[in-house]
């Protein structure tokens, strides 16, 4: 989402999901790597042909990925939606119970995911994940997960809006953390926020009243067009 405190130059990002590792041992690298790498990136092909980046198009570049609020704060959908233009949106899926820095789990161990690998790719744009300390191993067959919210200083306007899905297979490969499956990774970008129920409400309204105060004084001309003049008294 375009953030809501700086809507020009920062975006927005939220995790959540599970999934299971189907490509055997791996692990997730710090901000020192910045390639791809199947233990921690992948690869998205839709829609069209995977192209997430419309503007200042990276190439091999990790974004710094910063907390909103203190990993004390943990009233995350709330503080969250609020940080989004317009004032959030109903369809948002966040973990209530996780705090507002962005983290992943795998297996037994967890770390913070720190930053977010871009790369504009002729074929499919490549996106990863870099953890905060160490490198997080996991094992073949481990669960994963992942939950939190931060942010990124891309603007909303270097990306294209929609729904793009991991591609599953061979080509383009897949994440080992993850399923073997088309989608099993997805991003959504909202390039435009779209008003809440409550606020089209609020909209109608204020549209009903100001209708109301307009019929009002056009019905006080016709009455008092209509009296006829009063004659000064004696």
């Amino acid at each position: 989402y375009p953030s809501q405190d700086n809507p020009t130059t920062q975006t927005l990002w939220i995790f959540s999901g599970s999934s299971t590792n189907a490509g055997g041992s791996s692990s997730i690298r710090t901000s020192t790597s910045s390639d791809y790498y199947l233990g921690d990136t992948w690869q998205f092909v839709t829609p069209s042909d995977g192209n997430i980046f419309d503007a200042n198009k990276p190439s091999d570049t990790n974004f710094q990925l910063s907390s909103l609020f203190s990993s004390s704060n943990t009233n995350d959908i709330d503080s969250v939606r609020a940080r989004i233009p317009g004032g959030g949106r109903t369809n948002i899926t966040f973990a209530a119970s996780a705090t507002n820095t962005p983290t992943i789990t795998i297996g037994s161990g967890n770390r913070t995911i720190s930053h977010l690998f871009f790369d504009d790719d002729s074929i499919a744009d490549d996106m990863g994940i870099r953890v905060s300390g160490n490198a997080l191993s996991y094992s073949s067959g481990a669960s994963s997960s992942w939950a939190g919210s931060g942010l990124v200083n891309k603007p909303i306007s270097d990306f294209h809006a929609g729904t793009f899905n991991h591609g599953g297979g061979v080509t383009p490969l897949h994440p080992y953390f993850a399923a073997n499956s088309a989608g099993s990774i997805q991003i959504t970008i909202n390039s435009a926020v779209i008003p809440e129920p409550e606020e089209y409400a609020l909209i109608f309204a204020l549209f009903a009243l100001g209708f109301v105060s307009f019929h009002r004084r056009r019905m006080c001309k016709r009455n008092n067009a209509a009296k006829p003049p009063q004659l000064p008294s004696r």
